[in-house]
């Protein structure tokens, strides 16, 4: 036993972490959204959100009714942006002076730490390439909708569950940093149910390159004590 206790103490953090990762991504409180919960967020953001009321009454209206809905499982919020051409004036964003990229980018890394304590993370994110022809800068290949064709860019967020997301955009401290948001850009949030997700294949193909590397090892090890031993 001593003679492993490295191995054993090295199993026992890796497995710790290996947990600790689990319980961060599906947090204990994964069931069901319950109504007085809903109204309790909704509460909060009710005269916090930097847009026109009428605005806000559409949101906390189509918010409510995605929250009630809710299934417990982990939904991924897909957030299509198209930059203001200067800063919209919007309640909280009066001592604002950065340009709209710069506004968004302040917001996005204030937020980034309260997501993550919140067991969300960001899947994807980028900005549009952009397309230069004779008709002008476009963002959309195909061209048939130019209701996409603004499009400056996109960030898919996975969030452990609906609670998660509601917990975020009720946060005060949060509420102190949507005015950048909002000011900089249009906004399109897109709740996603996940069907097909899939990782990076280099990252799988090396974890299991690595797995089979470590196993060969442990198998050749193993077969050399039996040896030594027999002897």
């Amino acid at each position: 036993m001593k003679k492993h206790r490295l191995e054993f103490a090295l199993g026992f953090l890796l497995t710790a972490l290996f947990v600790a990762l689990c319980l961060w991504l599906n947090p204990g409180d994964r069931g069901k959204l319950a109504p007085a919960e809903v109204d309790l967020y909704i509460g909060r953001m009710k005269g916090m959100l930097p847009v026109p009321p009428a605005e806000e009454a559409e949101f906390l209206a189509r918010l409510r009714a995605w929250a009630s809905a809710d299934d417990g499982r982990p939904v991924y919020m897909l957030n299509v942006m198209s930059y203001h051409d200067t800063l919209r004036r919007v309640p909280g964003a009066e001592t604002i002076t950065a340009s709209p990229v710069a506004a968004n980018a302040i917001y996005e890394r204030s937020v980034m730490p309260m997501l993550f304590r919140l067991g969300g993370y960001p899947l994807f994110g980028g900005d549009s390439t952009g397309i230069r022809t004779a008709s002008g800068p476009h963002s959309d290949v195909v061209g048939m909708d130019g209701s996409v064709d603004d499009t400056d860019r996109i960030l898919v967020v996975r969030y452990p569950n609906r609670r998660a997301f509601l917990r975020l955009v009720a946060d005060p401290q949060y509420l102190k940093f949507a005015p950048y948001k909002f000011s900089a850009l249009k906004l399109g949030l897109v709740p996603l149910e996940a069907e097909t997700i899939i990782p990076d294949p280099r990252w799988a193909v090396g974890a299991l390159l690595l797995i089979v590397f470590l196993g060969f090892g442990w198998l050749r090890s193993a077969n050399r004590a039996r040896t030594s031993v027999n002897r």
